[in-house]
């Protein structure tokens, strides 16, 4: 799968894409979540609490229950606010 970070998450995780294979037990968004938010303080800093962060999978929005793949492309980026 294909992890990318946006915008203030790219800069506190310090990449912007990485490859991931499909972790055991991870078929959620937000079982993903939780598997990132364990591999380091980083991202358990991006994904903590008070964090508002989106998520879409294959460029269409999603919530934690969106189901994920091996295949998938995963983004994160904060909410956007236009004028």
């Amino acid at each position: 799968m294909t992890i990318l970070y946006f915008a203030w998450l790219k800069e506190r995780v310090g990449t912007g894409e990485e490859q991931l294979p499909l972790p055991a037990g991870v078929t959620t968004v937000g079982d993903l979540i939780e598997h990132l938010k364990a591999r380091s303080p980083e991202l358990e800093a991006v994904f903590g609490a008070d964090a508002r962060v989106l998520t879409a999978v294959n460029q269409d929005m999603a919530t934690p229950d969106t189901p994920v793949t091996d295949s998938d492309e995963v983004a994160f980026f904060p909410p956007m606010t236009g004028g």
